[in-house]
């Protein structure tokens, strides 16, 4: 592919690309919290639950972008429904809300830990207030919506449900000039691990890690690492982004949303502090 042929935009959403399995405990009476619900893998997750017939309430600071995700419910003719909460993830007073929210609309069973972001600098050079925005976002506010979740999964006539944290290759490895969102992925192996063995065997624990998905988020990073590296945009996704994997074609959105539909089913009942990991051959491959 030449460079003038080479677009960088994320993928469209389709119905036909949402896994929808029969599952007993799909239902509108059973509600799961999606976290970065207004983009990316964290709409997409909120769509793929509502069409398998669960009510979802999405949480995310982007009040504009939940708007799109109830149309995208709506264009879908979703059996489940979803109910946009506009929430600050660093606010413990709004992920109190939006758990509280989620309570209110049927048994809370699940919840997926997926609102992201990503700065791109050194170490010596990473801005501070950058860190603790991201380790805020990706590891303490999962850390804090697990512990506001439990008790109401806990309190269902069963105790069965599941807390999914999105991770990443880069919970596997680190690479340069990521050290903030490296650090936040290797915690949430720890977080989702700690969720299991508090869990009792009902409540599970498990977290989904991708190489690269095609996202606003990745569209985003590429910009700055061309920017950084000073190559074109097409050589990043080709050489430093899927260089080292296997399968040369980066996953979507609606990729990455059916390994949370799949774990939160019945079919994963053995999943429990495990991770999910779907990369390629980045991680466990080497030339």
């Amino acid at each position: 592919m030449t460079d003038d042929e080479f677009e960088l935009s994320a993928p469209e959403l389709t119905r036909e690309d949402l896994l929808v399995l029969e599952n007993a405990r799909f239902t509108e009476d059973n509600v799961a919290l999606v976290t970065g619900a207004a983009s990316g893998i964290g709409q997409a997750t909120a769509v793929a639950l509502a069409a398998n017939g669960l009510t979802v309430v999405g949480a995310d600071i982007d009040g504009n972008g939940l708007a799109e995700t109830v149309a995208r419910t709506e264009e879908f003719d979703v059996p489940g429904r979803f109910h946009p909460v506009e929430t600050d993830l660093t606010d413990d007073g709004d992920v109190d809300a939006v758990v509280e929210a989620a309570a209110t609309e049927g048994d809370l069973r699940y919840v997926a830990n997926i609102a992201g972001m990503q700065h791109i600098d050194p170490i010596a050079e990473f801005p501070m207030e950058k860190y603790e925005l991201l380790t805020d976002i990706m590891l303490r506010s999962p850390f804090y919506t697990a512990k506001k979740a439990i008790p109401h999964i806990k309190s269902t006539d069963d105790g069965v449900g599941a807390i999914a944290n999105m991770s990443s290759v880069h919970g596997h490895y680190a690479t340069q000039a990521k050290p903030a969102y490296i650090t936040a992925k290797h915690g949430i192996t720890g977080l989702t691990r700690a969720i299991a063995a508090e869990g009792e065997g009902t409540l599970r624990g498990f977290s989904v890690s991708v190489g690269y998905v095609m996202t606003p988020l990745m569209v985003d990073q590429i910009q700055d690492t061309a920017e950084e590296r000073g190559i074109s945009e097409q050589a990043v996704v080709e050489d430093v982004m899927l260089g080292q994997a296997r399968t040369k074609e980066m996953m979507t959105p609606a990729d990455v949303a059916n390994l949370f539909v799949f774990g939160f089913s019945g079919h994963a009942d053995h999943l429990n502090g495990a991770d999910l990991l779907f990369d390629g051959g980045y991680t466990h491959t080497y030339e």
